[in-house]
């Protein structure tokens, strides 16, 4: 009789572990690849002939390829927090210079709603960013450690990350074959995935790559992928190409690295871009890697790939090094979202749709069949996936308040137009309030401010119209710390300067 027990015991284990699995595999795996520093016009699939990715290349031909897709603040702590969250950075509150996030906007994070839906999560790479209810914190050299408890599986990293491996504490036991960090990223990536096939539970791993951020520390073992490749140059390269933008635009760093990172003579600039690329390539690699182990363990058709980059990277356009400005080149970046088991995914198909960086979060809940918490700015790209031309938003904002004042902005877009305004003023700097125009449909390299053309009052007023509702959305809804609320002020183009300095000083005084 207690074999008979037994015996019905088992089965009984076995069918509960079949529907365990048959359930599992109902919800789709979801890998989310982000690099940090990656311009849109970096591979193949967005126009660029000179580059070699044949992983992306691969994913790209098999998927969506999101032609506007934008970081809605273009700079890494920011961007990975409003991933994280699926929120704009004014209801964040996290940036350089402003602070960490609040629990309470982590607790609706991807990750851990995830979780909460029976997903394992793993992490690798540089997380970018530090959770606290300390307001004005920025815990720097602590980005990741309260979040690590949150994830399964954690090979992420602190700080800014090394390109060694063997510096990375949870990453230091792939040093000897992997001493890269990217390749070993991907290694770690592996090790995660294979745990969770072997539990049969539906996994989501985000890889947030260090590359290509400076330093310039490429992987050894592609040293010839370019040393033959002479790289062009786009439209809108160098000094020149930049004289007609807004005098703020070049107040910062980043026009001053123009010169520092080695883009003024050809010989220089040929060789930050190998360089460059070199990084971009050993991205390429890793993705390879675990993209063959899917295949492997017989997984990849019911995995969904997201590729995209935490900000862009001016490379001498406009005269600018860096990225931080809304710029195309430093806030648009390439967004691949690769979904096997989309009847329509056996070929590349390309999308036009206006897109941000928190509808990355949306759309990885979307997939997971996890509902949308109702405070995400972000939405579902899946009805893109399925029918191209149905747009999914109106409009989208880029926010710069990162850095010295003078270059402080906020930019709304619509399907066609950009508008920029730059509230910062001085005399004795002839800096004054600026509007920006630019027809990025017919100006995709932003050549011609248009702000001052009579013909474009239409299009010019709508923009105005876009951007006033942005402003009130700050003011409505971003956090009253880490020095936000002055912003709905100082961002207000209908205040004059003399009154937002009256304003701010009551509000810094509270």
């Amino acid at each position: 009789m207690k074999n008979i027990n037994r015996v019905v015991a088992i089965i009984v284990s076995i069918i509960a572990l079949s529907v365990q699995v048959s359930q599992a595999q109902k919800k789709p795996n979801i890998i989310f690849f982000f690099t940090d520093d990656q311009s849109y016009d970096t591979q193949r699939a967005f126009g660029n002939p000179d580059v070699k990715t044949p992983n992306l290349d691969k994913l790209a031909g098999k998927g969506v390829v999101f032609l506007r897709h934008y970081n809605t603040t273009a700079i890494c702590a920011a961007s990975r927090a409003n991933v994280m969250a699926g929120m704009y950075e004014y209801k964040t509150g996290c940036n350089f210079d402003h602070g960490d996030m609040g629990t309470k906007q982590w607790s609706t994070s991807y990750p851990k709603l995830l979780k909460q839906a029976g997903y394992k999560v793993g992490f690798a790479g540089k997380f970018g960013f530090s959770i606290s209810d300390e307001e004005g914190l920025t815990a720097e050299g602590e980005e990741g450690n309260v979040a690590q408890s949150d994830f399964d599986y954690w090979a992420g990293a602190p700080g800014q990350t090394s390109y060694k491996t063997a510096e990375n504490e949870h990453l230091s036991q792939y040093a000897n074959m992997y001493p890269h960090s990217s390749r070993a990223y991907g290694a770690a990536s592996i090790d995660f995935i294979d745990k969770a096939v072997e539990e049969g539970k539906p996994f989501c791993m985000s890889v947030y790559f260090k590359a290509p951020h400076r330093p310039v520390e490429p992987d050894p073992k592609f040293d010839a992928i370019y040393e033959d490749t002479k790289f062009r140059k786009l439209p809108n390269y160098g000094r020149k190409a930049g004289e007609h933008l807004a005098p703020q635009s070049r107040m910062g760093r980043q026009y001053d690295r123009f010169e520092e990172w080695g883009y003024d003579t050809k010989k220089d600039y040929q060789e930050a871009l190998r360089k460059y690329h070199q990084l971009i390539y050993g991205v390429d690699y890793s993705i390879g890697m675990i993209l063959n182990e899917l295949k492997a363990l017989g997984v990849d058709d019911n995995t969904v790939i997201i590729f995209s980059s935490d900000n862009g990277y001016y490379n001498g356009s406009h005269g600018f090094g860096s990225k931080a400005l809304p710029y195309e080149e430093g806030a648009r970046v390439p967004l691949i979202i690769s979904d096997p088991r989309n009847k329509k995914s056996k070929s590349m198909r390309k999308s036009s749709a206006l897109t941000g960086n928190v509808d990355i979060t949306a759309t990885i809940l979307d997939l997971a069949g996890v509902p949308i918490p109702t405070n995400y700015d972000g939405v579902s790209l899946m009805p893109l996936l399925l029918k191209l031309e149905k747009p999914v938003r109106a409009s989208l904002p880029i926010i710069q308040v990162w850095g010295g004042e003078e270059i402080h902005s906020l930019t709304v877009l619509d399907g066609q137009y950009k508008y920029i305004y730059w509230y910062f003023q001085d005399e004795k700097k002839e800096l004054k309030p600026t509007e920006e125009l630019f027809d990025i449909l017919n100006d995709p390299y932003e050549m011609e401010n248009l702000a001052g053309e009579s013909e474009y009052a239409v299009p010019l007023a709508k923009l105005r119209d876009l951007y006033d509702d942005q402003i009130e959305a700050w003011k409505k809804e971003g956090v009253k710390y880490n020095n936000y609320e002055k912003y709905g002020v100082l961002l207000d183009r209908n205040i004059a300067w003399h009154d937002k300095e009256l304003m701010v000083k009551e509000i810094e005084e509270k």
